[in-house]
């Protein structure tokens, strides 16, 4: 499988007729458009040993967090620290190592490692599936409706153009579960289940065979090595470092599923239909990132914990940048979007997931009718009238 990670699309002239989702004219999409290649081109020229030596240092603490949580479940009154430990190292892994090696923000460096192609992440979504899914699908479809499964991932309706069905009454609760088995969930979106449901897919023949082989393959080493090799290797205390690793594996589920919803999906984030978006320009791009997007507002901390996905807005608009630049990226982005008059989404992690809570709990009930529609409803017709 060829992935190839999404740029913007070649420089060209926006079409002068624009669907009402723009507030900028044309011209206005054009220069919006240059200004975000002239921050990109700044940062990749800018690359260099201080970008290497950041994510060397990070994947070392990593690895130090993942060491001395194994170490310490051979000390029974340790447990709860040798979960927080692992923990740690897992989100580690899966945000600010796994998530952005993988777009290929390091490959620069040459170094194998730290290389797009080679690493694999201590997740059960295989790599390659991933990137493909990810990278690809919904880098280059961001919140375009019918084309970025990302938007509800298949399961959930989390936008207002998603037909409502019955099913959706059981939103809150999809969302909870697909949280708790937040990388179970990530390994299978690529099988596309509502296809599947539909029986336009098989689960595990057609063009879902290489990807359903590389899901089993990944999960049986994933499976293997948490829940049967490193328990095995404490002896006594096994159930315990089992169920250490499964509540180190929770949490790490937990945090990154409310760091991408609330990226993605918080009150003031814009979708764009299929029609709105073809034959888009480079300007147009940037624009459908930056409003299909929304930012977490936080400590240095909580932005490393986030993989910097904190930005995502900037992730959206440069996703192959290394994340480390994003805060001050972020600078020049809302002082641009201040000078178009463009929203520029943010906020802290409170307020922007208890508006993520409410479009679950929302999006889950059938559409209400419009005082219109209500009354040509109730509206008597011709014959009754004439009767």
């Amino acid at each position: 499988m060829t992935v190839t990670i999404e740029r913007p699309p070649a420089k060209a002239a926006t079409d002068t007729v624009l669907s009402p989702t723009y507030t900028l004219t044309a011209e206005q999409l054009d220069a919006f458009g240059d200004e975000m290649d002239a921050i990109r081109q700044r940062v990749i020229a800018d690359l260099g040993d201080v970008d290497a030596a950041y994510i060397r240092k990070v994947v070392k603490y990593q690895r130090g967090f993942e060491v001395a949580g194994r170490a310490m479940f051979y000390l029974p009154p340790l447990w709860p620290l040798a979960v927080a430990s692992l923990s740690v190292s897992k989100i580690l892994d899966n945000m600010e190592i796994g998530h952005n090696v993988m777009h290929g923000q390091y490959d620069w460096m040459g170094d194998p490692a730290l290389n797009s192609r080679m690493f694999d992440w201590d997740t059960m979504a295989p790599a390659e599936n991933w990137k493909y899914g990810h990278n690809y699908m919904h880098h280059t479809y961001t919140n375009i409706v019918g084309k970025d499964r990302d938007i509800g991932y298949g399961i959930l309706r989390m936008d207002e153009d998603q037909e409502w069905r019955p099913y959706y009454l059981g939103n809150p609760v999809y969302a909870f579960l697909l949280m708790t088995f937040f990388e179970w969930g990530v390994a299978l979106h690529d099988l596309e289940a509502d296809e599947i449901l539909a029986g336009r897919r098989h689960l595990w023949k057609g063009e879902n065979a290489p990807i359903f082989r590389r899901i089993r393959k990944k999960m049986g080493k994933q499976i293997l090595k948490d829940y049967v090799l490193f328990p095995a290797l404490t002896g006594p205390f096994f159930v315990s470092t089992l169920a250490g690793n499964a509540v180190a594996n929770l949490i790490r589920n937990i945090w990154t599923f409310n760091i991408i919803f609330c990226g993605h999906f918080p009150a003031g984030v814009a979708t764009f239909s299929v029609e709105e978006t073809e034959n888009e320009s480079r300007g147009q791009w940037y624009y459908r990132q930056l409003l299909g997007s929304a930012n977490i507002t936080g400590s240095k901390l909580m932005h490393v914990m986030s993989g910097n996905l904190s930005h995502q807005i900037e992730h959206h608009l440069f996703p192959d940048i290394p994340a480390r630049r994003y805060p001050e990226i972020a600078v020049e982005v809302q002082e641009i979007c201040q000078r178009y008059g463009l929203r520029y989404n943010k906020g802290p992690l409170h307020r922007q997931l208890g508006s993520v809570a409410a479009k679950i709990f929302r999006l889950a009930l059938p559409p209400r009718k419009s005082a219109q529609e209500s009354s040509d409803a109730n509206a008597p017709d011709e014959q009754t009238t004439a009767a």
